[in-house]
């Protein structure tokens, strides 16, 4: 059969690609498959569902499809709380940290993907452009009106909610049995809030303490653990290790980034892809705690995007990788997962959830002595 000059280009260069990003996993823990959060800033849930889905496998229980949409919707009316409590002084939109989605599962429960999808009218994808905006339009009114402001004004709020991710219903059945959210957080999933420990490394703080990280979506002044950055790497790597995975918000916004081609490095300033085709060893950025303050201090580092770590990888000359499962379908070399460098990952990360198990006695005891 004759191939065409356009195919052999193609084909030569899928072979240079598969010998050049060949890297070795080391460990490939328990995930449910890649999900798309499609046109919505929700990766925030999408993310720490992911996480407490891969526990339920972790524990041997069948993989899990847990609604984010139901998550999302309660954080959605909290948001609305703060921003008329606050006057509209207070951010209001799509954005959310991965400790909004504990705190919303400890305290509304959680209901399988097949009881609430949070899509209606027959769309296939979610979308909250259209639904965010109303949502505000109406929040800004009520901001505008002669006080007092109507008592029941999270009626038509929720009416809208309802409107563009349906109702979700007060009971539902699974396997053959009848559960309330509540009660099949607890009974089903095993839910515990106090199972999963946050993370953090800034030098603005004191380590060994915690402190409400300073980012916009963080609107619900969440409290993270801050430790040495060389610490919060070794967390990291122990929990991977040991079967556990864990959730990562970061800074997706530089050069590195680059998920079409499955990586993300830190390129020192005179390295570079070559032909297009990512080089895992490629020369990367020294992280040390002084450079990542310095980032976010000029806020070049930011709180960007939230994905689930789930494995460990190698490449040919010994680097160290993260395997991290994107939301934004399974795409990609790597079918929706993205391979980040350490120095990506020290350098670039906001915040981490660990399952508490995960950690070691050491790390334990100096969380004990601050929740004293």
């Amino acid at each position: 059969m004759r191939v065409s000059t356009t195919v052999l280009a193609l084909l030569l260069a899928a072979a240079a690609y598969a010998q050049t990003n060949e890297i070795a996993v080391l460990k490939k823990n328990a995930a449910t498959p890649v999900k798309n959060q499609a046109q919505t800033g929700t990766c925030w849930c999408f993310s720490v569902t992911s996480l407490v889905e891969s526990e339920c496998m972790r524990r041997g229980e069948p993989g899990m499809d847990l609604s984010e949409m139901f998550t999302v919707r309660n954080i959605y009316i909290e948001k609305a709380r703060n921003y008329v409590r606050r006057q509209g002084s207070a951010r209001f939109d799509e954005g959310g940290l991965g400790h909004d989605v504990i705190h919303a599962m400890a305290t509304y429960g959680i209901m399988p993907e097949s009881a609430y999808s949070g899509l209606v009218n027959g769309r296939s994808y979610h979308n909250h452009s259209q639904l965010i905006g109303e949502l505000k339009r109406y929040l800004d009114s009520l901001l505008q009106v002669k006080r007092p402001i109507p008592d029941n004004w999270e009626q038509r709020f929720t009416a809208i909610l309802d409107e563009y991710l349906g109702k979700p219903p007060a009971t539902f059945a699974y396997n053959g049995h009848t559960y309330t959210p509540l009660t099949f957080a607890r009974e089903v999933i095993h839910f515990n809030p106090a199972d999963y420990v946050y993370f953090t490394s800034f030098s603005h703080h004191p380590f060994y303490q915690s402190f409400i990280v300073e980012v916009p979506d963080n609107f619900s002044n969440g409290a993270y653990y801050n430790v040495p950055l060389d610490e919060l790497v070794r967390i990291t790597k122990t929990a991977l290790q040991n079967g556990y995975t864990v959730m990562w918000d970061a800074d997706v916004s530089n050069r590195g980034w680059q998920p079409g081609k499955g990586y993300a490095l830190s390129p020192a300033d005179n390295a570079g892809p070559a032909n297009g085709v990512i080089d895992p060893d490629l020369p990367e950025v020294k992280p040390t705690q002084a450079y990542r303050q310095r980032l976010y201090e000029e806020l070049v580092t930011q709180d960007d995007h939230l994905m689930h770590i789930t494995g460990l990888a190698k490449s040919k000359k010994g680097k160290d990788y993260f395997i991290v499962k994107n939301s934004w379908g399974a795409g990609g070399p790597f079918e929706g997962y993205v391979n980040v460098s350490e120095p990506y990952f020290a350098i670039n990360t906001i915040t981490t959830i660990v399952p508490k198990a995960a950690l070691d006695k050491a790390i334990k005891e100096k969380l004990a002595a601050v929740t004293k």
